[in-house]
């Protein structure tokens, strides 16, 4: 997998939790670490078990593929581009500021080559060597045919292909793989047939620009948070969704056969009797195929057991073929359950002479599994944080887990590595996300830990605005602040010893549990990572410690905790989660001045006065140990014991 074997790759984009106004720079920074689920799409499996089996079989593979390479094979791809002189062989694409190309930490994260003249070809296989890549914009130019393939690249946020020449229809399931899609721009062009339906998957489209082009057909039913809207200009025909209606009818406008509010010409008898007997005969069809898979999954039920034996023993084949390739013995999932004792051990030592070996596991509370395991499970890609990129995998016992591959942990040897890791595994506390395995390599390493479907603080905070938002409430999210205190308290006492017992505590390091219990994750790193790379990941070295006074300490932690507990009663996204600190609300100005006016109560986030008006006065003395939290100065701020103390004493 090209995208996975690129040289000089120190680190991934910062976690998909950066907001920012501007339609073209905010891709550079993500909404979002919820692990946004990709329906378990055959790419991402086959990338996952790519990336799994080049990690295995070459760990010293020379990285050959530069991006200075990649930008220039496709600009290679280009008619008439004389416009992008400055990309030239032999430089840094960052560090040169090429024309178009937008970086952040020094990646790659949008290509904005807008106006430039430019037509032929667009590269996509090149695009797929940049996976930091968030936003591409052609605006502007001339390219022509059908739309090339950008549903290659997964984790796409923005699209702008606004006035080139584009043509043909757009296949419906153009967008199924591009679910974190949040802009799109294909406006001004001669796209033709119907809307692709897979628009109405994107869970997090806010912008969709689809005016003067030719489509046909009706207006799919976008239920998303849509903020920008334009379909004028266009060939669509009938009824416009009643949940559509909100929009203005300019939006709308230019396409003769349309009908229905937000538009004053009303729809015929007919065209409703119509919708409805449409509607019908779609309710009566998936009544049907809910039948026929009730059906085919007995059936399938019957052959698999009929099968199973022959099945087990293809298996066993298929495991050994794949150990023989591999030239390491790998143990299988139905070891005993002492896989992190001595056997464990000396599996170990193995791996660490041939540079491979299977999972070392740590904490076996969810059962024992291996590499293999993990090769056959069902996979998808869930993004790149600050301290690299992270995969789901669904194993055939039922569990699924988060594999994450961290390339900057080479701090320390292998013998302090696994100290570390099996004292991580020993932790037991309900608001702490215990890792359950790992796997060594001198270059980079792979953590392992149960995967939460909620996602995280952040994610049902500020990205779903489902029913695990409205779950919110004020008891919720005041147990949610103690859990973290709870947390916080238990990794003090584990590392007292440690100038950061967390060093990366934000909101999208809190995962929720089934009950909104919250569990932290990402602690105590500080220690294992190369101290430059800390400095440009971890959120402790973002805080008014480091900036301001150059050093961090326990106090850092307790700044941090003071702003999860302001986002969590201010209902607003941080700006101090921001590198550049643009985009969201600074809360941290915010609230206090808000209190050297007498005006606190207006902070609350109005979700929670609506329903539990009689708790103010607590949600305000909440909002105060966050203040407390958050003094600029360390000296004083309150330490960890006592920010802890005040929370426990608050009541629902």
């Amino acid at each position: 997998m090209a995208t996975e074997i690129q040289q000089n790759k120190k680190r991934q984009i910062q976690n998909s939790h950066h907001i920012n106004n501007n339609p073209i720079l905010s891709e550079q920074r993500t909404i979002s670490t919820r692990t946004h689920k990709s329906s378990g799409s055959v790419m991402a499996a086959r990338s996952f078990h790519h990336f799994l089996f080049l990690f295995l079989l070459f760990p010293s593979l020379s990285l050959s593929v530069t991006e200075t390479e990649t930008l220039l094979k496709l600009k290679q791809s280009f008619s008439n581009a004389d416009s992008l002189s400055s990309w030239v062989p032999d430089q840094d694409p960052c560090a040169s500021k090429w024309v178009g190309v937008i970086c952040f930490n020094n990646l790659i994260t949008s290509l904005h080559l807008a106006g430039l003249g430019l037509s032929g070809t667009i590269d996509i296989d090149s695009l797929m060597q940049i996976p930091s890549l968030r936003s591409v914009s052609f605006l502007n130019n001339s390219f022509s045919g059908p739309i090339p393939s950008f549903n290659k690249l997964g984790t796409l946020k923005a699209l702008y292909l606004t006035n080139n020449h584009f043509s043909g229809p757009i296949p419906p399931d153009y967008f199924s793989q591009l679910a974190s899609l949040k802009k799109i721009w294909i406006s001004d062009n001669q796209f033709s047939g119907d809307i692709p339906e897979s628009l109405t998957k994107l869970r997090f489209l806010n912008e969709l620009h689809l005016e003067n082009n030719q489509f046909t057909g009706p207006v799919p039913e976008l239920t998303q948070d849509i903020k920008s809207l334009d379909m004028s200009n266009n060939k669509l025909q009938g009824l416009i969704p009643s949940s559509m209606s909100k929009f203005e009818a300019k939006c709308f406008s230019g396409n003769d056969g349309l009908c229905g509010k937000p538009l004053e010409k009303e729809c015929g008898g007919n065209d409703e009797k119509a919708e409805a007997s449409t509607q019908e005969s779609g309710w009566g069809m998936k009544v049907v195929i809910i039948i026929l898979i009730v059906v085919v999954a007995a059936g399938v039920m019957l052959l698999l057991k009929s099968r199973r034996r022959g099945d087990d023993l293809s298996v066993r084949s298929r495991e050994r073929a794949a150990d023989e390739v591999v030239q390491v013995h790998v143990p299988s999932s139905n070891h005993s359950r002492s896989g992190g004792g001595g056997s464990g051990k000396r599996e170990s030592k193995k791996g660490s002479r041939s540079g491979m070996g299977d999972l070392v596991m740590v904490n076996d509370e969810k059962g024992v599994f291996g590499l293999p395991d993990l090769m056959k499970a069902a996979a998808e890609v869930l993004g790149n944080g600050g301290l690299g990129s992270a995969y789901k995998a669904a194993m055939a016992n039922g569990l699924s887990v988060v594999v994450k591959r961290m390339r900057e942990m080479n701090k320390v040897s292998r013998d302090i590595f696994d100290a570390e890791m099996r004292h991580f595994g020993r932790l037991k506390h309900k608001n702490i996300l215990t890792p359950l395995a790992y796997h060594y390599r001198r270059e980079e390493k792979l953590f392992i830990t149960e995967y939460m479907p909620k996602g995280s603080l952040l994610y049902v905070l500020h990205g779903d605005r489902g029913s695990s938002h409205s779950d919110l409430n004020w008891p919720i999210r005041l147990n949610i602040v103690k859990g973290i205190a709870r947390g916080m308290g238990f990794l003090y006492s584990e590392f007292s010893a440690e100038e950061l017992p967390h060093g990366n505590l934000k909101s999208s390091n809190v995962l929720l549990a089934d009950k909104n219990e919250p569990l932290l994750g990402d602690f105590a790193f500080n220690t294992l990572i190369n101290p430059n790379y800390a400095v440009q990941t971890m959120f402790a070295y973002k805080t008014p410690d480091y900036v301001v006074y150059h050093k961090v300490s326990q106090k850092t932690d307790v700044y941090c905790l003071g702003i999860i507990i302001l986002e969590i009663i201010t209902g607003k996204f941080p700006s101090q989660y921001h590198c550049n600190g643009k985009g969201g609300t600074d809360v941290v100005q915010w609230v206090f001045t808000a209190i050297s006016e007498r005006r606190e109560a207006e902070l609350i986030d109005p979700e929670l006065t609506a329903n539990h008006s009689n708790s103010i006065n607590r949600m305000l003395q909440l909002l105060q140990v966050g203040a407390a939290c958050t003094e600029s100065n360390p000296d004083q701020r309150l330490n960890m014991k006592e920010a802890i103390r005040r929370i426990e004493e608050i009541q629902v």
